[in-house]
């Protein structure tokens, strides 16, 4: 779907202001008849549009014969179950004299701001202004992404602590992949905004543009600490609640060892008592009885043994553990007498 906006810098910003405004031609979702329209229309080149329908495309910056290009990366939402996946896609920028053309594959919440005057007051007055005005809207959003999937993260580590289910897992992975596509996507988008302060074909023109840039340059950093941060983070919680998987099941293991190993006595009696050979005492009629109730003595002494042994050694962890806090209190204390 494509909009035209005629008259950007004048009605976003005052009636009249200092420059005579320009056309916004706000491509978003674009369909087949649509980049023919484009290629037709603004003569932008089949491989710059193949490029800005690329998910994995960077974002970057090439000036051609007749217009100046730009590609920045914008976060997007999926369609997913569980409500938390994020995903990044390119924006194409294409400043073709009095007009300017973004092209996107799908919807975004940010040229839907843009489109609807609901943000604060940038400066769009130039193209080179709207075209900061979007980065700088688009590290704001993504410190808000990222602030959001942080708190769904501590709900997800919340319900594991009560029980580890494979849904709040699978949430988790989900994340760290929004978490990935968000760090590479920002890691981009400052190169890209390290080259706008140096480029020949993209000229601030007022003092208030380059502030600006500087400001959306720092948004831009702290969102990527942010990413770095809640991703080690997330890294961290999931190789904690991996080994609380492993330890649960080294439990497990090790009762069940426990159950087949005093099971084995009263196994070996009866599987020995049911060979078709001649055996002691194979004729009286009370040695079915016997066997039961000598296989029922072994199995319960065996596990009675055995659960005894184990309690023994966690006792002994028990007070070594206190007598190791114990020498450590111990030693704090010498240390406060010497000083």
């Amino acid at each position: 779907m494509i909009t035209i906006r005629k008259n950007i810098g004048q009605t976003l910003n005052g009636p009249h202001g200092p420059h005579d405004g320009y056309t916004w031609v706000d491509a978003r979702e674009v369909t087949r008849d649509d980049i023919t329209l484009l290629q037709e229309e603004y003569s932008i080149s089949s491989e710059l549009l193949a490029d800005i329908m690329d998910l994995d495309e960077q974002a970057r910056i090439e000036k051609e014969d007749e217009y100046v290009a730009l590609i920045v990366r914008l976060p997007a939402f999926a369609d997913d179950s569980h409500g938390i996946n994020q995903y990044c896609v390119p924006l194409g920028i294409v400043m073709l004299g009095d007009t300017i053309i973004t092209i996107c594959q799908s919807d975004s919440v940010i040229l839907e701001d843009f489109s609807r005057n609901r943000f604060r007051q940038y400066p769009i007055e130039t193209q080179e202004g709207f075209v900061i005005s979007i980065m700088g809207r688009a590290a704001m959003v993504y410190i808000r992404l990222l602030k959001y999937l942080n708190r769904q993260k501590n709900l997800i580590e919340e319900e594991l602590h009560r029980s580890v289910r494979n849904d709040e897992l699978i949430q988790l992975l989900s994340i760290q992949k929004s978490l990935v596509y968000f760090t590479t996507s920002l890691a981009t988008n400052e190169i890209l905004l390290e080259k706008l302060q140096k480029s020949l074909y993209f000229k601030v023109q007022s003092e208030d543009e380059r502030e600006f840039l500087e400001d959306v340059i720092i948004d831009n950093k702290q969102a990527i600490e942010m990413a770095n941060i809640y991703s080690s983070i997330l890294t961290g919680t999931m190789d904690a609640f991996a080994s609380v998987i492993s330890n649960n099941l080294s439990f497990i293991m090790r009762r069940l060892t426990v159950i087949s190993i005093a099971f084995m006595f009263p196994t070996f009696l009866v599987g020995y008592y049911g060979m078709n050979i001649k055996l002691p005492f194979a004729t009286n009629p009370m040695m079915m009885y016997l066997i039961f109730l000598i296989a029922l003595i072994t199995g319960f002494g065996s596990a009675i043994i055995l659960s005894d042994r184990r309690k023994r050694k966690n006792k002994t962890r028990k007070r070594e553990y206190k007598g190791s806090k114990k020498g450590r209190k111990q030693g704090r204390k010498a240390s406060k007498q010497t000083d």
